[in-house]
């Protein structure tokens, strides 16, 4: 039995190797690998010596050979094939061990030369991998170094690996090429300048008890590359398995949470704020948002960008909320919370960074493909289109109010005192009809005066300001762009209230 052993992930692979020549195999390698077993001591066979041909073109072409490919290719049930192995002096590989040069890691090095990109992509060993794979019913192919342990195990009870292993192998081993390519010709497309395909790699979490509803079947993938606010590689540390619902859930929280360097806590019902609020520590903070609306946080979704500490712990243990997010969890803090059994702790990472991602949604036979809405403009005095001129505090609850209405379902109006929301108004079919519900949450809450209300698009008519007046608004954010934005501000004028516009509209529906 021969195996061909050549990887860029060198991880394992001297145990592997010495494994299978212990147990009986030989072993036939290139390059690095081959200096790398040897100098473990192995015994081990050069690609050259098998094919009869060196390595040339700066080892391009070691690989690329019948004698490697005849070897790995030939039907052994077919005398035919058998026998033309025999006429040329070819004999069997049964197993290759390849896993292929890092041309993803090399594109994401800052200031990646073409040159060295192309010089990344490898040849010799996406073929091999094709050539075992397609004949899996004799051949075993490795690319996962996480195999290894499974292979031996199997050749040691049986002599070789199972048909269904090596059927399994195959399957992974077309994944890597397939994935390796799909890296290569988005790279490739971008330099050109053609976007005509788009490619995406995701891979499984878990599978889903259901999904929006008990009758949808559905799963979780996630991204090969880590991020931060994400739940797709937050870390569980507590309750029950995340839903479908869940998880949508929560993506919306961390997207809230990422607007604020602050101390800042947020509570989301069904993809929107119930409660947001930023303090001086995470306590004020939670107990400000927590009190923005007590009655809708009930099953909600909770995140902090603070560490959870043991006071705001036992603050939210009363309470029965679905999920509670972090970066960190005080160990005193997850005691208290853990008590909980179906209470769902992650702890995510929150880099503080704002990277540029890409939003698809899916379509009945399509997808669209956005930029994420990762920009939020700093509200300034130089944006006032009004008479009156908004005051140092009401700039700063703008500020607030603006980055939280930015998530809410559109048509979307936020009203906002002192940092912490009064009232939120999503999803309604008119403006004032979310600004009804947004001031009538205010006013029951006893908030009547100073208040700061931000909606994500313009204001159409005069109405929405006329309404606020009557519920002690005094100053409005919104991005303008109305066709009647004239009428709007001679009612702010009218009423004193402060406007100003900022010319970038948030919608989100």
């Amino acid at each position: 039995m021969r195996a061909l052993v050549s990887v860029s992930d060198k991880r394992g692979v001297v145990e592997f190797a010495t494994e299978l020549s212990r147990l009986g195999w030989e072993i036939i390698s290139t390059s690095g690998t081959l200096a790398t077993l040897r100098n473990s001591g192995l015994k081990v066979t050069n690609i050259s010596d098998v094919t009869g041909f060196p390595e040339i073109c700066e080892g391009r072409v070691k690989t690329l050979h019948p004698k490697v490919h005849g070897g790995l290719l030939a039907r052994r049930d077919k005398e035919e094939h058998m026998a033309q192995l025999a006429e040329n002096g070819i004999e069997t590989i049964d197993m290759v061990c390849v896993n292929l040069y890092p041309f993803e890691a090399t594109i994401a090095k800052e200031g990646v030369t073409m040159e060295e990109a192309v010089e990344n992509i490898d040849i010799g060993g996406p073929s091999m991998l094709r050539s075992a794979a397609k004949n899996y019913a004799s051949v075993s192919v490795v690319c996962d170094p996480d195999d290894y342990a499974m292979v031996l195990e199997e050749i040691k009870a049986n002599g070789n690996t199972k048909p269904e292993t090596r059927l399994m192998l195959s399957a992974k081993a077309y994944t890597h090429t397939a994935l390796y390519d799909s890296h290569i010709a988005t790279y490739m497309r971008k330099a050109a300048g053609m976007d005509e395909k788009l490619f995406l790699s995701f891979d499984a979490v878990q599978s889903l008890r259901y999904g929006e509803n008990p009758h949808q079947k559905a799963a979780f993938y996630r991204s090969g590359q880590k991020v931060g606010y994400s739940v797709a590689h937050a870390r569980q540390l507590g309750g029950k398995e995340l839903s479908y619902n869940n998880i949508q859930d929560a993506n919306a929280a961390l997207q809230i949470v990422r607007e604020f360097s602050e101390p800042f806590a947020v509570g989301l019902k069904h993809m929107n704020p119930c409660g947001a609020g930023i303090g001086k520590d995470i306590a004020e903070a939670w107990q400000r948002a927590y009190e923005a609306d007590k009655v809708s946080i009930y099953g909600g979704i909770v995140a902090l960008n603070r560490p959870l500490t043991a006071e705001v712990a036992q603050m939210m243990k009363p309470i029965f909320l679905e999920i509670v997010m972090a970066p960190a969890f005080e160990p005193e803090a997850l005691e208290v919370l853990s008590s909980k059994k179906n209470l769902r702790l992650l702890e995510v990472e929150m880099d503080g960074q704002k990277v540029s991602q890409k939003q698809y949604v899916g379509v009945t036979g399509g997808l669209l493909v956005q930029d994420a809405d990762v920009e939020c403009l700093e509200i300034t005095d130089q944006m006032c289109v009004t008479e009156r001129r908004p005051l140092a505090a009401e700039i700063e609850d703008m500020n607030f109010g603006w980055r939280i209405v930015k998530h809410v379902k559109s048509n979307a109006i936020v009203v906002v005192k002192d940092g912490r929301t009064v009232g939120v108004g999503a999803g309604q079919m008119n403006r004032v009809g979310s600004a009804e519900i947004a001031l009538n949450q205010a006013k029951a809450a006893g908030v009547t005066e100073g208040l700061v209300l931000a909606s994500d698009g313009f204001l159409p008519f005069d109405d929405t300001v006329e309404l606020a007046s009557k519920y002690g608004v005094v100053a409005i954010v919104q991005p303008g762009g109305s066709i009647r934005d004239e009428d709007a501000i001679k009612k702010a004028n009218e009423k004193g209230i402060a406007m100003l516009f900022t010319g970038m509209r948030h919608f989100k529906h």
